[in-house]
């Protein structure tokens, strides 16, 4: 197999190894030890593979389509027993057109991106829900230091897609990478769209955000959907664009379920919202069991948001009796300024009440003097701790 050996140990130390090979009669000579230290380290941690899409004729110049290195290079890396790790290298540029990277395979990948991915600055090449897409794929881990780039801007009042999708895979973790001008949103889930570049849908299991990832968007910077549960999303910056979305869901009447979602140690700059439950009149399903925690707002429109009479920026949507139950959300230390008139707006369905609402320490502070936030909550069962919310909230519609 084309790629690099890197030896590991697992349980024992090197030191540990000398020591036995040491005790060994027959091996007394360097070579024979250096010869079963070796087979001593495959044994005990394993060759993991590193295989780079430079193995397979990448170019890397930006200019060169580089999809069919890319596809080789998943091919290699999908059927290997190791943990292999998918090697983006730093310093080149790699142009690549729209791309589905399927499993399930042999064992868990790293995909490591080290250099820039830019997309085809063509509208007839993403004809789809996503340019990057990873589907059935188990225990995946994206990291790095690179630089997603979906060249969005053509994008933005036509069409709808996501820079990076994840869909029906597990136990999913990305880390580090910087985004930019998605097509729509950053990261995806695969089902309903935005302009940020990124969706997470239908995946279960442990799925992380996290270490200092940097989303510049003009739709939402993530995108939780129907499907999700158990995600962790932690040290991101976003902005600007729409912030964290859970949704939207329900859409045309559907049933949709999101549960177990942790946003913690995020900041959002300039952002028209920043964290965000929105669902659609008529739907059904639930949204629950969702932590806010240790959130950091600067100059952000809508801090705070859920908003369960989501139409999509229309406003002739009918009303409907039916609506998916938010309940069981948590805003924990929220604090920072709002760049707008209404900082925090709890608007549930008028035939649902959304349940289990807590606000402890909210603190959000006008960006400009000269505009004083307020607060709105209809039908929302609302408890506040921790030296009450700033600005002062009170629900109406709903019995605590």
């Amino acid at each position: 197999m084309v790629g690099k050996l890197v030896v590991s140990f697992a349980f024992m130390s090197l030191s540990s190894v000398v020591n036995v090979c040491g005790r060994i009669s027959c091996m007394q000579e360097y070579k024979g030890c250096l010869v079963f230290l070796i087979l001593v380290s495959s044994a005990v941690g394993g060759l993991a593979t590193v295989i780079s899409v430079l193995d397979h004729g990448a170019i890397g110049d930006g200019i060169t389509d580089d999809l069919e290195a890319f596809k080789q290079t998943w091919s290699a890396v999908c059927g290997d027993l190791s943990t292999p790790t998918f090697l983006v290298p730093a310093g080149m540029t790699f142009l690549l057109s729209k791309v589905s990277f399927s499993g399930p395979c042999s064992s868990s990948i790293n995909v490591q991106i080290d250099g820039t991915i830019v997309a085809l600055n063509d509208l007839l090449d993403t004809d789809g829900n996503y340019w990057i897409n990873f589907e059935h794929v188990d225990e995946l881990s994206i990291t790095g230091s690179g630089k997603i780039d979906g060249q969005g801007d053509i994008w933005w009042n036509c069409k709808r897609s996501a820079a990076l999708s994840i869909s029906g895979g597990s136990n999913f973790t990305l880390s580090g990478l910087n985004f930019t001008n998605s097509q729509q949103k950053h990261i995806g889930n695969g089902h309903e769209l935005e302009r940020t570049g990124g969706y997470v849908s239908m995946a279960s299991g442990f799925l992380a955000y996290h270490g200092v990832l940097h989303l510049l968007a003009g739709d939402d910077c993530i995108s939780i959907g129907n499907g999700t549960y158990d995600v962790n999303i932690t040290q991101i910056t976003c902005g600007p664009g729409h912030g964290i979305s859970i949704g939207s869901l329900g859409e045309e009447e559907t049933q949709a379920t999101v549960e177990q979602v942790h946003v913690s140690n995020c900041s959002f700059l300039q952002t028209q919202n920043g964290v965000r439950i929105k669902t659609w009149q008529g739907g059904s399903g639930y949204a629950r069991h969702i932590a806010f925690e240790n959130i950091n707002f600067t100059a952000v429109y809508h801090p705070i948001l859920i908003d369960q009479y989501y139409c999509n920026g229309d406003h002739d949507c009918p009303n409907k009796t039916s609506a998916v139950q938010v309940s069981d959300v948590h805003y924990i230390q929220a604090t920072g300024t709002s760049g707008g008139d209404m900082a925090i707006s709890l608007n549930c369905s008028q035939t649902m009440a959304c349940t289990g609402i807590t606000l402890d320490g909210v603190n959000i502070q006008p960006a400009d003097a000269s505009v004083k936030p307020a607060s709105f909550c209809y039908n929302a069962q609302l408890t506040t701790t921790n030296g009450g919310v700033v600005p002062e909230i009170s629900c109406r519609g709903a019995k605590n």
